[in-house]
């Protein structure tokens, strides 16, 4: 699938977000995501930036091409999301370890997908 740096980097920040939110810290004292994000120093950022990066962006780039409307976003079946994530996951991890694995970079391209931002008119058309 081609994306736009733009998409790319506000997929890439509402995933980390929904990470760093979805820690016990954050759930339990109510914080506001945006505000411990930008209260997060930067190498902290980078580091869970870069580890999410890592995980998603070969299966983001592995996904098929498909015509988005304008002010629409792309979206995928789960089966179609799982079966690029297993290409992209070694043969060296065990059974149970890959299935963990499998599960949890599935979740974070469909938050990555969510996170994607409405098409604008000039975005990427297949046609050239």
């Amino acid at each position: 699938m081609r994306l736009t740096e733009h998409e790319l980097t506000v997929a890439l920040t509402g995933t980390a977000k929904t990470v760093l939110g979805s820690g016990r810290k954050f759930r339990k004292g109510g914080a506001d995501i945006d505000k411990v994000w930008d209260e997060t120093d930067r190498f902290q950022r980078f580091k869970l930036l870069d580890s999410i990066g890592t995980q998603i962006f070969p299966v983001l780039t592995d996904l098929p091409d498909v015509d988005v409307p304008v002010g629409g976003r792309p979206s995928f079946p789960e089966e179609q999301i799982r079966e690029s994530v297993e290409r992209h996951i070694g043969d060296d991890v065990g059974r149970l370890r890959r299935a963990v694995t499998v599960k949890a970079r599935v979740a974070l391209v469909q938050a990555a997908l969510a996170h994607l931002p409405p098409r604008a008119e000039d975005d990427l058309r297949l046609d050239g």
